[in-house]
């Protein structure tokens, strides 16, 4: 196909969503380069990305950009492109978050330096959705998010409480000092284990640098706050059984997770390749399925919605603090971290993505509802 006819295609392609290229509108795209049209019609998914790295192509709103080509579909289109094949056939091959695979994440993304994230988080360090219902600001909605969690698992001083994937210990600190709780988290990363070990210091939080699938001990409740995206298909089986095993039989559990309209077996290629090695998004079914004769569901709040803002937030303050953080990261770092955030906004604007809280307890018990909304 020559350079011409796929130049022809792609613009096509783009007018399906309102786009124009070169356009004046805030979502046009700009092509800088004309190697774009070969580099996203082998590689959709990876070469929009590398392209946009590379300085290939400039959009004034890449979030808007994003949600109109999502909310098109166009990925449908292009969808038979033997990469995205292959893509979807590794995993069925591999498991791709075996627990020897599970300290990649933790090594790519979440051992890049604190400073960045000190200086695009909030003050709890919540790497994950607020909750924007009566919040005005990324500080008040991350709080928010801390207490409807402490909420919905009906936290007491004295409990004892695992949380599976603790991030930089924001949910501990937060629970042990509010709620008198003891809490042992457990992460992959070694700059998270090290942040939350000094953050929570003092307090009964036991912060260990290890997979959450060697957790062991009786809990009055189990939490995940952004674990399951790196779970994996092939493992949301053992981690509900794991739960179960670690749940008090009158315990509470809360799962809170980006999750995918459909079930897939891959991720996004770009994503995998520079953001979150081994990522995956669960659905509604595979959850469901996994949850089969371990849990009875008593709550699934969706509030996808916040995500939107959560991650322009994260975008603006990522602005602010670059130019104490360019010295450590070079200019192509900037424009794929911009393009993470800005591209994830448009994945939730769209309603491409969703963002679940899921209270569970365990089946014969007679657990009280944990609804709050």
């Amino acid at each position: 196909m020559r350079n011409q006819d796929i130049k022809k295609f792609i613009n096509k392609l783009l007018k399906l969503a309102g786009i124009t290229v070169n356009g004046n509108n805030p979502y046009d795209i700009q092509i800088k380069n004309d190697r774009f049209y070969q580099r996203v019609i082998h590689e959709p998914a990876l070469g929009l990305g590398e392209a946009y790295m590379d300085n290939w192509w400039e959009c004034r709103a890449l979030d808007q950009f994003m949600s109109k080509v999502l909310c098109a579909n166009l990925a449908e289109v292009l969808k038979k492109e033997w990469q995205i094949t292959w893509n979807i056939l590794k995993p069925k091959l591999l498991n791709q978050q075996s627990s020897r695979r599970a300290f990649m994440v933790g090594q790519t993304h979440y051992d890049i330096g604190n400073e960045l994230y000190q200086g695009m988080l909030d003050k709890h360090m919540q790497y994950t959705c607020g909750y924007w219902k009566d919040a005005t600001t990324l500080d008040q909605a991350q709080e928010a998010k801390l207490e409807l969690v402490c909420r919905k698992l009906k936290l007491e001083p004295g409990m004892k409480v695992l949380e599976l994937g603790c991030g930089f210990g924001g949910f501990a600190h937060y629970a042990a000092t509010n709620y008198g709780v003891e809490v042992t988290g457990y992460t992959v990363s070694k700059e998270q284990a090290k942040f939350g070990k000094e953050l929570c210091r003092g307090l009964p939080v036991d912060i260990r640098l290890a997979d959450y699938r060697t957790a062991t001990g009786e809990y009055d409740r189990v939490v995940s706050i952004g674990l399951m995206e790196h779970v994996g298909y092939k493992n949301y089986g053992t981690y509900m059984k794991l739960t179960n095993r670690l749940l008090k039989d009158d315990g509470i559990a809360l799962v809170h997770t980006i999750g995918s309209n459909a079930s897939c077996s891959a991720c996004n290629s770009w994503t995998a390749k520079y953001i979150f090695p081994n990522g995956m998004l669960p659905s509604i079914a595979q959850l469901g399925k996994a949850m089969e004769k371990q849990f009875v569901m008593e709550d699934w709040h969706n509030f996808g919605e916040d995500y939107d803002k959560t991650l322009m937030a994260w975008h603006e303050n990522f602005k602010q603090a670059w130019p104490n953080l360019k010295d450590r990261y070079n200019d192509r770092f900037y424009r794929m971290w911009e393009y993470y955030l800005l591209s994830c906004a448009g994945g939730f604007r769209s309603r491409s993505m969703q963002l679940w809280q899921i209270v569970m307890t365990k089946q014969g018990t007679s657990a009280p509802c944990c609804r709050l909304i």
